[in-house]
């Protein structure tokens, strides 16, 4: 059984046992989250159900597991000619978490 979650403007197929990491929101680690907002529920080979724009009654349960922040993204500007050059860095907040359970009722 899987299902398709939208959490932080992204979509995410998760499924029991996944550990995704979504966009950061408050929590702390080994607390339980519900995330609402599913958009496709499978149970099965052909049990297909999708909402519009959401599955009436389904949720994903999980488990923060940690408040974490992904690998240093670099950006650099650059402008031939004008001797003009900016790095900066990025690193942005996210939150994982494992999925208990999926409840398509």
């Amino acid at each position: 059984m899987y299902a398709i979650v939208r959490a932080g403007g992204k979509q995410y197929r998760v499924e029991q046992g996944d550990v995704v990491r979504l966009e950061r929101f408050d929590g702390t680690v080994g607390s339980n989250v519900t995330l609402d907002d599913v958009l496709l529920v499978s149970a099965g080979e052909g049990d297909v159900r999708v909402g519009n724009p959401r599955v009436a009654g389904a949720s994903v349960v999980g488990t923060v597991v940690a408040q974490d922040r992904t690998a240093k993204l670099r950006i650099f500007k650059y402008k031939k000619r004008k001797h003009y050059r900016r790095t900066r860095g990025h690193r942005q907040h996210v939150t994982s978490v494992r999925i208990d359970a999926v409840r398509a009722s």
